[in-house]
């Protein structure tokens, strides 16, 4: 791609100068002979860069500069000034020039500086591109759930989004804890800054602190040069602390320091350090009863729980399944690069109507897995583990589902028994449960005390 370059510079000796040596290191260049010029052609000639003198007549290159901060920030300033003038390069500088010439120009330096300005913009813009990239699933959009509960928690996180308050999400194993958490940050003003995800019960005790605040040299064995910890490189982002209510009582403390003043001590440090990062938490556990049991500090409990967001186990929300396998699905198809893959009605009301112990998580490896088994781009039930969408420990609130589950149980044996010519043992295997359970759930339609598989299976 050919940048585009204006030049400002009240004299046409310069400028004309600056046109010929643009042209032969492959730039577009064009010129204005004073600010108020450029101004006026910056939607035409939409540059990529403006190289601007600071001393003209009327309106000067630094108010060019600020004017250009504040209208068109993705444009690089670099400004030219005298030996004798250098304080005003420094002035630009500070007001966000991205480099500086000093004339009299050298033209193996206005080459190096464009080539540098050109680099970091690739650089930049690659960066946008992947953050944005990283950011788009977590569009508030894609909030999967027509689930009423589901509706409520949007409109939380679209209230909560802006703002700099922590927020406690609790909700079962496998629920999307920190789908909600990146959600939330990428739809808040911090959006660009980083998001720093910390699985608490996977840090060993001992090294929790220094994972999280990091620790300076000599501090511990080992320790042979200073380390960040996670709350540093959140920066202004935002810092998700999973599964906090297996924090050990003897580090909440030092957590709880942290969101009371902004401030945390290194591993080894004498002076603290700051931090402006966001603190999200998240926990499957029960907040409360650990309070009562003097396990979790009520102090901490209150600051981490400023907005709560509790998110349904899947069995309560059962009308958003539908959406969601639809959604996994497709993601899994892209992944395993099989294209329109889809979900049978058949299989898709008994997806419906299993209680997903292990919520989306189980719903997702379900999925992932039965397209990776299946040999075309239809997912059936022989792909799926069966003793999991027929399992026992059926909710209260799955019962009124059993007898359509039964039937969608029946209706597909009986058509892969069709398919087999009437052949149980083939049917069986294809199904992959034992010769004894396909004739139960052909003789009841239910399969309540669901034995062991069988490796053996019996002659029909």
């Amino acid at each position: 791609m050919t940048h585009r370059i204006l030049v400002v510079d009240d004299d046409r000796s310069i400028r004309e100068s600056f046109e010929r040596q643009l042209r032969l290191l492959g730039y577009t260049p064009g010129v204005a002979e004073s600010a108020e010029t450029a101004m006026g052609l910056l939607q035409s000639f939409d540059p990529a860069i403006v190289i601007t003198d600071v001393r003209m007549p009327n309106a000067s290159g630094l108010e060019l500069l600020s004017w250009l901060r504040e209208r068109a920030p993705e444009i690089d300033v670099i400004v030219m000034t005298a030996h004798q003038d250098m304080e005003s390069a420094l002035r630009a500088m500070k007001g966000g020039a991205y480099d500086y010439l000093v004339k009299p120009l050298d033209l193996d330096q206005i080459e190096l500086v464009l080539a540098r300005c050109v680099r970091d913009r690739g650089w930049r813009r690659r960066a946008h591109r992947l953050a944005a990239e990283a950011a788009e699933p977590y569009q508030l959009g894609h909030l999967v759930g027509r689930d009423p509960k589901m509706i409520e928690i949007s409109k939380l996180i679209a209230s909560v989004a802006t703002a700099r308050m922590p927020v406690l999400i609790r909700g079962e194993t496998g629920t999307g804890k920190e789908v909600i958490a990146k959600t939330i940050h990428y739809n808040s003003p911090e959006a660009d800054e980083p998001f720093v995800a910390v699985n608490c019960t996977a840090v060993p005790e001992s090294l929790l602190e220094s994972e999280l605040f990091g620790h300076v040299r000599g501090a511990f064995t080992g320790a042979i040069s200073d380390r960040k910890g996670r709350f540093e490189l959140a920066g202004d982002g935002t810092i998700f602390l999973d599964e906090i209510g297996d924090v050990a009582p003897a580090f909440q403390a030092k957590l709880l320091r942290v969101l009371q003043d902004g401030e945390f001590y290194p591993v080894g440090a004498e002076r603290p350090r700051r931090t402006s990062a966001r603190v999200l938490a998240a926990t499957h556990r029960p907040l409360e009863e650990l309070v009562r049991a003097g396990k979790f500090r009520d102090d901490l409990y209150f600051r981490l729980r400023v907005v709560e967001i509790v998110i349904p186990p899947l069995r309560e929300r059962r009308g958003d399944i539908r959406m969601l396998a639809e959604q996994l699905l497709a993601r899994a198809a892209r992944d395993q690069h099989k294209p329109n893959a889809f979900i049978p009605e058949d299989v898709m009301r008994l997806l419906e109507a299993y209680d997903w112990p292990g919520n989306v998580r189980e719903l997702e490896n379900a999925l992932t897995r039965a397209l990776a088994l299946a040999r075309t781009s239809v997912v059936t039930a022989e792909h799926f583990a069966l003793d999991a969408l027929v399992s026992p420990g059926r909710s209260a609130d799955a019962e009124s589902s059993d007898e359509s589950l039964a039937a969608a149980i029946r209706g597909y044996v009986e058509r892969m028994l069709a398919a087999t010519g009437g052949n149980k043992t083939h049917a069986a295997r294809r199904l992959d449960i034992s010769r004894q359970r396909l004739d139960r759930i052909l003789s009841r339609g239910d399969d309540d005390d669901a034995p062991e598989r069988s490796s053996e299976r019996s002659g029909s």
